[in-house]
C-alpha cells in the first residue's frame, strides 16, 4: 500500500503543509485563480467578474445615451480602456507628480471651465446644438431617483478625471519638447534652401549577386541587436477547409411552392398583419415607400409597382429568396417628424385618458413629460418629452401613425416600452408615397441539406484522422481548397467568409498543437475542418523564423555599399558631371530652383542633406540612398524666406503633439500587459 499510495499521500501531505504556509491569495493564484483573470495590468489582475461588471456599466451608458450600434465587443472594448486608463495612464501620471484634486474636478463638472467630456457630449445640447448647463443640471437632479442616472453621471465623473490626467501627462512631451534657437535656425535655412543641381542617378541592381554572401553568424548578431524587434504574441499558423451550408435546389424549389401557396390569400386577405405573421419571412412593418425607395428590396418589385402602377406585384425571385408586394394605402407622408411623447408605464398606463383630456385642455405638455414620463431621458433642446426629429427608418416600432398624425393634436400609441401620449409638431414637407406590404420567403438548408454536407466535412475529417499529413492527402483526393492562415491570433473570430461563431475554430486551434486536425466543427452557415501547421509562442520569434528577412536586409546594406564603391573607383578623377555620366553609362538630370524641404519630397532624404553641404562647382562623392547611389554638382545655392521660426516650432510642436499617441502603448510594454480577453470572450 506504501508503495501504491505512496505518491498520492505525499501530495495530500505537500498540500496541507501550503495551506498553513502560504495566503490562501497565493494559494488561488496557483490553482485556478489565473484561469479568472482576464488581464493584468501593472500587476493588477482583472477577474472575470470584474471586467463584467464594467461591461455592464457601459451597457448602460450606450443605452442611457441612446447609441444602439454599440455591442457586447464594444462595450468589453471601453470596459479594457477603462481598466488601462485607470490602473496605467493614471498611476504613471501619479507617480510623475500629477494630481487632479476635488476643486479641479468640481470646476470641470459644474463650474467655469466645463470639461470637453461634457461639452462635446450631444446629450447636453439644446435645440440649437449648444451645450446647455441646464440640461446637465436635470441630469445630476435625477441621480438620487433613477439608477441608470446614477451610472451615467458616475461614467462621466470617471472619464472627466481620466482626461485631466492625460491632458497634464500629454502637455509634459508636448511642452518638454524644446526647441533650441540654434536648432530651429538649421532647420529654417534647410526648408529655405533651394539649389541648382545636375545629377546623375545610378540605381542598385535587380539582379541578384551571387558575391555577396551573408553569413550565418551575420544574421544571428543582427537578431541579437534588434532582438526586441521580433516580439511575437502566441499564435497559430493554420489552414482549414469551409463547408458552406446553403439551400439545395430541392430547398429552392420547396420554398418556390410554398408562396406560391399563400399567394392568392396574400392578394385578397383583409388582415394583412396577422396573415404575414404567419405565412411570411418578413412581418408586416407598415412602411411608406417613395418612388425609388422599394429597390433596396427588389428592383422588379420597384418597377411592378410604381412604374407599371400594380397595386400588387407578381412573384419575384431573387437568388434563394421569393417576394411580392401589395399596395395597402398611398398618401401624402412626410419623410421626418417632430415628435415628443409621454411614455406611461404600469399602473400609469390608467392615466393616459386623464393626461390626452388635460392635454387637449391646453395643459403644458412639457410640463406633464417632466410630471408623469417613465422615460427622463427625452429632453431635446432642454424640453422634456422632446425625442426630436424621427424618420421611420429610425424610430420605434409602433410609433408608424406619428409619420400622418395631424400636427399639434396629442393621441396615444401603444409599443412594448408601455403606452405612450405622442405629439407631433413639426414634419418635413409630404412626398407621394405607398404603404406596401411584403411577402416574403427565403429558402433555408433543410435537415437533409444539413446532413449532406456534414457528410462531405465528416468525410475529410475521417479521412484525416487528426493528422495534417493525412489531411492533405485527402485535400488533395477530394478536390477541395485549403485556405492557410499564418499566425493567427487568439482573438481571431474570422475564417474566409465566415465569421460569427467562428470563435470556436480559434479556441480548437489553441488548444491543439502542431500537426493536429479538427473533426467537423459547425460556425454559423458553415461546416469547417481544420488543421494546426505552426505554433509560436509569446516571446521572441525564432531567428530561424526571421533569417530571410534578416537576410535581405544585409543582403541590401551590402549591395549597396558595393555599389557605392564601384561609383566611387569608376568616377575618380573626373571633374564634370558629363564625364560622370559618360563613365557610369547613365543620363543627366536637372533640378533648378529645387527646394530641400523635407516636406517637398523632392529628393530622398540622404540626398538632399548631401545638396544641402555640397560646394558649389564641384563633383560630389557617391550618395549612397534608399533607391539609388548619386553623384552630383551644385552650381548655385538659394535661399528664399518661405519658413520663419515659428513655422519651425509649430512643425515641431505638431510631431511632439503626435509623439503622445505613443505613450499607452509605450506604458503597455513597459509594465508587460496581459491582453486574456480572448480566452474568455
Amino acid at each position: 500500500m506504501r508503495d501504491k499510495f505512496g505518491l498520492a499521500i505525499s501530495i495530500i501531505i505537500a498540500l496541507s503543509l501550503l495551506y498553513f504556509i502560504a495566503p490562501m491569495d497565493d494559494l488561488m493564484n496557483m490553482f485556478g485563480a489565473r484561469k479568472n483573470t482576464v488581464g493584468v495590468i501593472s500587476d493588477k489582475k482583472i477577474s472575470y467578474e470584474d471586467f463584467n461588471q464594467e461591461a455592464e456599466k457601459f451597457k448602460t451608458v450606450a443605452r442611457f445615451t441612446g447609441n444602439n450600434t454599440a455591442d457586447e465587443t464594444m462595450n468589453r472594448n471601453m470596459a479594457w480602456e477603462y481598466f488601462i486608463y485607470r490602473y496605467l495612464f493614471v498611476e504613471n501620471a501619479k507617480k510623475a507628480g500629477i494630481r487632479v484634486g476635488e476643486a479641479e474636478m468640481l470646476d470641470c463638472l459644474s463650474g467655469d471651465h466645463i470639461s470637453p467630456v461634457l461639452t462635446s457630449n450631444g446629450i447636453f445640447n439644446d435645440r440649437s446644438g449648444n451645450f446647455s448647463r441646464e440640461i446637465l443640471n436635470m441630469l445630476v437632479q435625477g441621480v438620487g431617483e433613477n439608477p441608470e442616472y446614477a451610472t451615467f453621471w458616475k461614467y462621466l465623473q470617471n472619464t472627466v478625471n481620466i482626461q485631466q490626467y492625460v491632458n497634464k501627462y500629454s502637455s509634459l512631451f508636448v511642452n518638454g519638447n524644446f526647441c533650441s534657437k540654434p536648432l530651429a535656425e538649421a532647420e529654417m535655412a534647410f526648408n529655405n534652401t533651394s539649389v541648382d543641381v545636375e545629377y546623375v542617378e545610378y540605381q542598385y541592381p535587380f539582379i541578384t549577386d551571387t558575391t555577396i554572401v551573408v553569413k550565418d553568424s551575420e544574421i544571428k548578431a543582427y537578431y541579437n541587436e534588434h532582438k526586441k524587434n521580433y516580439k511575437q504574441n502566441d499564435s497559430r499558423d493554420m489552414e482549414f477547409v469551409l463547408f458552406e451550408i446553403t439551400p439545395s435546389a430541392a430547398d429552392v424549389a420547396k420554398t418556390s411552392d410554398k408562396i406560391n401557396e399563400v399567394y392568392d390569400e396574400f392578394v385578397s386577405t383583409d388582415n394583412i398583419k396577422k396573415f404575414l405573421s404567419s405565412n411570411s419571412d418578413k412581418p408586416y412593418d407598415g412602411k411608406w415607400y417613395k418612388k425609388g425607395g422599394l429597390n433596396i428590396v427588389s428592383r422588379q418589385l420597384e418597377n411592378e409597382i410604381f412604374t407599371e402602377g400594380k397595386n400588387v406585384s407578381g412573384i419575384v425571385k431573387d437568388q434563394d429568396s421569393f417576394r411580392a408586394a401589395r399596395v395597402m394605402e398611398s398618401a401624402m407622408v412626410p419623410d421626418s417628424v417632430y415628435v415628443s411623447h409621454i411614455l406611461l408605464q404600469g399602473a400609469d398606463v390608467a392615466k393616459a385618458d386623464s393626461l390626452l383630456k388635460v392635454l387637449k385642455g391646453g395643459a403644458s405638455f412639457s410640463d406633464l413629460a417632466a410630471r408623469f414620463s417613465a422615460d427622463q431621458g427625452s429632453a431635446d433642446g432642454g424640453v422634456k418629452g422632446n425625442i426630436g426629429w424621427f424618420t421611420q427608418d429610425y424610430m420605434v416600432p409602433g410609433f408608424e401613425p406619428a409619420l400622418t398624425a395631424k400636427l399639434g393634436t396629442p393621441f396615444t400609441l401603444k409599443t412594448t416600452y408601455g403606452t405612450h401620449i405622442v405629439l407631433v409638431s413639426k414634419r418635413s414637407a409630404p412626398v407621394a408615397k405607398k404603404k406596401v406590404a411584403i411577402l416574403e420567403k427565403n429558402a433555408f438548408p433543410s435537415s437533409e441539406t444539413h446532413n449532406v454536407i456534414y457528410a462531405e466535412a465528416k468525410k475529410l475529417a475521417v479521412m484525416a484522422a487528426g493528422k495534417y499529413d493525412a489531411y492533405k492527402s485527402a485535400v488533395d483526393s477530394l478536390g477541395l481548397y485549403s485556405q492557410k492562415r499564418s499566425k493567427v491570433q487568439e482573438n481571431n473570430t474570422r475564417y474566409g467568409s465566415a465569421e460569427d461563431a467562428a470563435k470556436a475554430v480559434t479556441r480548437w486551434a489553441f488548444d491543439n498543437g502542431k500537426g493536429k486536425v479538427s473533426d467537423v466543427i459547425e460556425i454559423g452557415g458553415y461546416y469547417v475542418v481544420a488543421a494546426v501547421t505552426g505554433v509560436h509562442k509569446e516571446g521572441y520569434t525564432p531567428v530561424s523564423e526571421v533569417s530571410a528577412g534578416i537576410k535581405n536586409i544585409l543582403y541590401s546594406k551590402k549591395l549597396h555599399e558595393k555599389v557605392q564603391a564601384e561609383v566611387a573607383e569608376k568616377i575618380e578623377g573626373k571633374t564634370t558631371i558629363a564625364e560622370v555620366a559618360e563613365v557610369l553609362g547613365q543620363e543627366v538630370s536637372k533640378s533648378e530652383n529645387a527646394s530641400l524641404a523635407s516636406t517637398s519630397g523632392e529628393f530622398e532624404p540622404a540626398l538632399a542633406g548631401a545638396l544641402l553641404v555640397a560646394p558649389e562647382g564641384e563633383v560630389s562623392a557617391p550618395v549612397q540612398g534608399s533607391r539609388a547611389v548619386y553623384v552630383f554638382v551644385v552650381s548655385n545655392h538659394q535661399t528664399g524666406s518661405f519658413s520663419t521660426l515659428e513655422d519651425v516650432k509649430e512643425e515641431m510642436a505638431r510631431k511632439a503633439q503626435y509623439t503622445t499617441r505613443m505613450i499607452e502603448p509605450v506604458m503597455s510594454e513597459a509594465a508587460d500587459v496581459k491582453d486574456n480577453r480572448a480566452k474568455f470572450f
